[in-house]
């Protein structure tokens, strides 16, 4: 089960943040970018010691995820900063999470 925080622009994954999906994107456009990444991440594992393959199937998945817009520049217009990467207990997230964890 995924966890969103409460204003859905985080994922907790093993107690670190990581920026949320565009709710705006279109079903549609999101299956088509989720089904770009995990091609291209299949691409990664795929492409061994080649140099070239690599470098190409990693831009693939930058492009990807900034689409979703998990990278980048953030979704939101409020002027909140991005806390993607930080441990949830360092973020405003903090009491949200630790409430939620005891119940």
């Amino acid at each position: 089960m995924m966890i969103h925080t409460p204003d859905r622009r985080y994922t907790v994954v093993d107690g670190v943040l990581q920026r949320a999906t565009n709710p705006a994107l279109s079903e549609s456009e999101r299956v088509a970018l989720v089904t770009e990444l995990f091609e291209a991440k299949q691409a990664v594992k795929n492409a061994g010691e080649d140099y070239l393959a690599m470098r190409d199937a990693r831009t693939r998945i930058d492009q990807a995820m900034r689409a979703l817009g998990e990278r980048g520049p953030v979704w939101w217009d409020d002027g909140v900063p991005d806390l993607s990467g930080r441990p949830i207990e360092s973020t405003p997230y903090a009491e949200w999470w630790q409430t939620r964890s005891s119940g």
